[in-house]
């Protein structure tokens, strides 16, 4: 049977990445997305099922716990237990820490890391009580090294490789493995969408003269997710050509 996966924040530039490479992989993949997202949701949807893929969506705020449980509950009852969670959902809202607000604090700190809370608690149990599971946590290289600007996005990233560690020890004797995986700067539009000077700036500082793609990421998820990796847990794996090493 094929495993089912569930990726947060899916349909976006990394997340699409992971769920196109878990599907191609044989396993059914639900993309979660935010309400303002659902057109959106649905022609992503509809273009990958046209491809072949065995993919769905979910609508779902992450940063609450409730809506959580809601958007598992109906995963699990149209699709089966989730074998495989990649926490992928993610925002940034970046300014000094002198000027930055509460709510901006708040609000990075809910979809980054009270997230990973959220979402692992509903499925936990039921990895454990079937002996497997993969929960893999997409951080940051930030969240190693830091970032001018970036003390919410920073705290949370790096939070959640504390949660993967700790967990990680919870889960190991009962067959379910959590890892990180931290990505540097990637080709998404995002980063497209940046000064073409800071832009090159920041591909300059990156030891391989490039920023990764998004598939590059994905790669190392699907290691973690396979069922041949039953021995790494607890891990942050490094996807960010050369940018920091530790």
């Amino acid at each position: 049977m094929a495993r089912v996966a569930l990726v947060t924040g899916g349909i976006g530039g990394i997340g699409s990445e992971i769920c196109t490479r878990l599907a191609k992989d044989g396993c059914t993949v639900i993309a979660n997305h935010i309400p303002q997202e659902t057109e959106l949701a649905e022609a992503w949807k509809a273009e990958r099922v046209a491809a072949g893929l065995s993919v769905d969506i979910a609508v779902g705020d992450v940063s609450s716990f409730d809506d959580s449980a809601r958007m598992v509950a109906e995963v699990v009852a149209k699709h089966g237990p989730i074998d495989i969670l990649v926490n992928c959902a993610g925002i940034t809202k970046d300014g000094t820490f002198r000027k930055m607000a509460a709510a901006q604090w708040n609000a990075v700190i809910g979809v980054n890391l009270n997230s990973v809370f959220n979402v692992t608690r509903q499925v936990w149990e039921s990895m454990l009580a079937r002996g497997y599971g993969r929960v893999i946590n997409i951080s940051s290289v930030n969240g190693q090294r830091g970032q001018f600007g970036q003390a919410n996005y920073s705290a949370a990233k790096a939070g959640m490789h504390g949660f993967t560690m700790a967990l990680a020890q919870e889960g190991a004797a009962k067959g379910v493995t959590v890892n990180t995986v931290s990505p540097g700067y990637v080709d998404t539009p995002m980063t497209l969408a940046m000064d073409t000077k800071v832009r090159d700036s920041i591909i300059s500082g990156i030891p391989m003269r490039r920023m990764a793609q998004p598939a590059e990421i994905a790669s190392a998820v699907a290691f973690l997710a396979s069922e041949d990796n039953g021995y790494v847990t607890g891990a942050n794996i490094q996807v960010n050509g050369g940018l920091f090493m530790h």
